[in-house]
């Protein structure tokens, strides 16, 4: 089992200090990589399922989060939980997290994109609501394409993006293309998953039986597209307090990896939940 941590920008705020500094003692426990949320504009009403969300959340921009945790850091994985890939145009996007990857020497490796609940977010970014999942699975071969292309250049036309010969360096860090997982709590998700991704990162509210289809799902899906199902990562939300029979529970459902987050406010206290939970597990812990 591989053990990540969340920042959440919205609820821990954007100071540099404390980003830099939980980002460093992950780093020192052990924890393999360190998430950061999307959201690009909120407003007075929006709501993801029965949850207000004040518009005056400081959602940072995750990306430029990540490059300054990788400036900070030197070994943790690098990830987004989840990246809004509708609202972001795939050709820009390809060489922001290449170059991200290049900077942090192949840590740009945890990329979780989703499709976003919010109509009025979608509205704001000029993308029609009703068609993101339809434009998420193309940015998705987009993004692969440009990362795999060399200087002939490479060509697309689809239904939202079209290019001729098109050359986008630098390359993900040691070459190959990045990894993909996908987020969301659909079956919709699961199946774009198994199709396109290379693993599901569901939500939290789903049932157990229903989680148990939506795996079946994507690995269902992953074999009719010729794609090995066995080879499909599988993460999972967890909390800071969770016991190891919870461990074992998650593994026995097929997790491969489990999120965490520390719910203290204080930075040392947060900093305190990591190392007992590193400690907990035997994370491999960084002397100081």
């Amino acid at each position: 089992m591989k053990f990540a941590i969340n920042y959440s920008t919205p609820f821990y705020g954007v100071d540099p200090d404390r980003l830099a500094g939980y980002a460093r003692h992950a780093e020192e426990c052990g924890f393999e990589a360190l998430y950061i949320p999307e959201h690009i504009v909120l407003y007075p009403g929006a709501m993801v399922g029965p949850m207000p969300l004040p518009p005056a959340l400081p959602f940072a921009d995750p990306l430029d989060c990540l490059s300054f945790v990788a400036a900070a850091t030197s070994r943790i994985l690098l990830g987004t939980a989840v990246l809004l890939l509708p609202y972001h145009h795939p050709v820009v996007l390809a060489k922001r997290l290449a170059t991200i990857d290049v900077l942090s020497r192949g840590r740009m490796r945890r990329l979780t994109v989703g499709l976003g609940t919010l109509p009025g977010e979608a509205a704001a970014v000029g993308v029609d609501f009703g068609s993101r999942g339809r434009r998420a699975d193309e940015a998705i071969d987009v993004l692969r394409l440009l990362w795999a292309g060399g200087e002939e250049g490479v060509s697309f036309h689809g239904e939202f993006f079209a290019f001729d010969n098109a050359c986008s360096f630098p390359k993900p860090y040691g070459g190959g293309t990045l990894p993909v997982h996908i987020g969301g709590s659909s079956r919709a998700a699961a199946r774009r998953a198994g199709r396109r991704g290379d693993g599901y990162f569901p939500g939290g509210a789903l049932t157990p039986d229903e989680r148990a289809r939506q795996l079946d799902l994507a690995r269902s899906a992953a074999a009719g597209a010729g794609r090995d199902p066995d080879a499909l990562e599988y993460t999972r939300w967890g909390s800071i307090d969770m016991p190891p029979e919870r461990v074992e529970a998650f593994a026995a459902q097929g997790v491969t990896r489990i999120v965490v987050a520390a719910t203290a406010d204080d930075p040392a206290e947060q900093h305190d939940q990591m190392s007992v939970f590193a400690e907990r597990f035997g994370l491999t812990m960084t002397p100081r």
